[in-house]
């Protein structure tokens, strides 16, 4: 496994970033411990939560299931990097049951970590990511709480996750303003389809020293061969098989096409170009089951060549760095 930093700090992270979103929700207990276990033993050492996931399961779920896999032992929980968000309300459905109980009041910080710490088990949290902006809570008062949670030892960074470009621009000129050192990471929506972040977040992400964290590498499923498995007869996700009959499928079925005859699978291939892209330093992998690990772990051995590259450019399109796509 190769590593990096996450962004301008001293932490060195895996290229590949283990999600756990499945973890409660479509994966059992059981199975997700295996899953982490064979992560740490292929050299994964940076793991990714929210404490809002678990889906039907209930909310917190999933970082209980990572709690309970540190609870085991044998150096789990310093071998790993661990990031997980704040800023939903932990009521089912989402909508919080009284005042500040969700986003990121200081109030709800404090509420938030303390929770999170509870469920994981453990005295700190390496990385902790605002979910979204919150546009009603001043960028002084979460960089408040955040140094406070730092001084305390509580959490070691901040990271943003669906930050717009300016979004990271004004958080971060707060956080100097403070003398503090403010966000080091962005978690955004980035893969061959959907390559706007390339256009701001992207760009403000690299000139301030944030590693960029992609989630979603395969776009639900679109980029890991969805028509060859369609027309094999195999299980695809409801919402790839939508896509894959909208007006993107010309596009997919060229990609599969092109891929197959570097002779790379096309999932593989879609983190490999991820895992090619200035700034990027890993992309978040949600396996539900063991052979979907693997598989992105092979990703980080590929090198894709330029002609492949740009071929990739012709059927999915680059959107450019802000102003220059659009100004001039």
């Amino acid at each position: 496994m190769e590593y990096t930093q996450l962004g301008r700090t001293g932490l060195k992270v895996s290229r590949i970033v283990l999600g756990t979103m499945n973890f409660g929700m479509h994966t059992e207990e059981a199975d997700s411990h295996a899953i982490m276990d064979a992560a740490l033993a292929d050299g994964i050492n940076f793991f990714d939560t929210a404490n809002v996931y678990g889906g039907d399961a209930g909310r917190g779920r999933t970082e209980e299931i990572v709690g309970s896999w540190f609870a085991r032992g044998g150096g789990r929980r310093d071998k790993v990097v661990l990031a997980t968000k704040v800023y939903g309300s932990m009521e089912a459905g989402g909508t919080p049951a009284w005042p500040n109980h969700d986003r990121l009041s200081a109030a709800s910080i404090r509420r938030a970590v303390e929770g999170s710490l509870t469920r994981l088990g453990t005295d700190h949290i390496d990385v902790y990511q605002f979910h979204h902006i919150d546009r009603n809570t001043p960028f002084d008062e979460i960089w408040q709480a955040i140094d406070v949670l730092v001084q305390q030892g509580k959490i070691l960074y901040a990271g943003s996750s669906n930050f717009g470009g300016w979004h990271i621009a004004k958080a971060n000129e707060a956080a100097a303003r403070r003398g503090s050192l403010g966000l080091v990471s962005e978690q955004c929506l980035y893969n061959l389809i959907e390559r706007r972040a390339e256009a701001e977040v992207i760009p403000a992400s690299r000139d301030y020293g944030l590693g960029v964290i992609p989630w979603s590498p395969l776009a639900s499923g679109l980029l890991g061969g969805v028509l060859r498995k369609e027309a094999e007869g195999g299980d695809v996700k409801r919402s790839a098989r939508a896509l894959a009959d909208s007006t993107l499928r010309e596009r997919i079925q060229a990609y599969e096409d092109l891929v197959a005859k570097h002779d790379l699978d096309p999932g593989e291939a879609a983190l490999a170009w991820l895992l090619s892209r200035p700034g990027i330093t890993g992309p978040i992998i949600g396996p539900r089951v063991q052979a979907q690990l693997d598989a992105a772990v092979r990703a980080t051995s590929l090198s894709l060549s330029e002609d492949l590259l740009s071929s990739l450019d012709e059927i999915f399109p680059p959107v450019g760095p802000s102003p220059e796509s659009f100004a001039w």
